[in-house]
């Protein structure tokens, strides 16, 4: 009997897989709200057998006044080759360079606006099939940000006496009930209303950090909040083939949550 039949006999056969791999939200600066992580959900067929390699990503540092902070880490399922992007840094108040760019990502960071000098930076861009753009400026007199793209939407352009509002994220039921994931950060605004949060775990711009486990982006403030950790989720049907991660039953469902990095092993 060849070691296929065996599998077989013994009542082994391929695992047919669904996965949610969301990344690290960035961080917030200043002005601009950070992007969400990248967001990426498919499904596939599991290889007898195999063992998978799974990486949580972290969120990004928020920056201050004038100083950017950073993006969030790459999440990945070694299944699946395509690791989720951590989210884009938001746009500074700095005045000089590029700092007010909002950062690239898996949903980009918004852009940051200062006076004097008028230096106008632009939106950070998303990765295709993971995420949206940030915000933009269209006018402003002081220091004003666009909101951090998320993987539903893109981040609000900022205007005078509005910043932008954290693009909202998108929704899964991978884990049994509808959660949602990877909003974008809230953009600042010197007077007038401080961007939201985007639906997703976005920090609004009172400088609040990204909700853990979301991948929701930093909203900017003076400190900025941190984007918030990532996270990755299998499910397949029947009983438990596997451990690693947290282990929960759902509608017929076994669930694998991972909230930091592991292995999915057969067992």
């Amino acid at each position: 009997m060849t070691i296929m039949q065996s599998l077989f006999a013994g009542g082994k056969s391929p695992v047919t897989a669904n996965y949610l791999i969301v990344a690290g939200g960035g961080g917030g600066s200043g002005v601009g709200g950070a992007g969400a992580g990248g967001y990426q959900t498919g499904s596939g067929t599991l290889a007898l057998g195999s063992s998978y390699s799974v990486t949580v990503g972290g969120g990004g540092t928020g920056g201050d006044n004038g100083t950017k902070g950073t993006n969030g880490s790459n999440s990945s399922f070694s299944f699946f080759g395509t690791a989720s992007v951590g989210g884009g840094a938001g746009g500074t108040n700095s005045g000089s360079g590029g700092t007010q760019n909002g950062s690239s990502g898996g949903s980009g960071g918004g852009a940051g606006y200062t006076s004097p000098g008028a230096v106008t930076g632009s939106g950070g861009s998303g990765t295709s099939g993971q995420g949206n753009n940030g915000g933009t400026i269209t006018s402003g007199l002081g220091a004003y940000g666009g909101g951090g793209g998320g993987a539903g939407a893109v981040g609000g352009n900022a205007s005078l006496n509005q910043g932008g509002n954290g693009g909202n994220g998108s929704a899964s039921s991978i884990s049994g009930s509808s959660v949602t994931y990877a909003g974008g950060g809230g953009g600042y605004a010197e007077s007038g209303s401080l961007g939201t949060g985007g639906t997703g775990g976005g920090g609004g711009a009172t400088g609040a950090s990204g909700t853990t486990n979301t991948g929701g982006g930093g909203g900017a403030g003076f400190p900025s909040g941190a984007g918030g950790s990532g996270i990755v989720i299998i499910s397949y049907a029947g009983s438990s083939r596997y451990t690693g991660g947290t282990i929960t039953s759902s509608g017929g469902n076994t669930i694998h949550t991972f909230t930091s990095s592991g292995t999915l092993t057969p067992t």
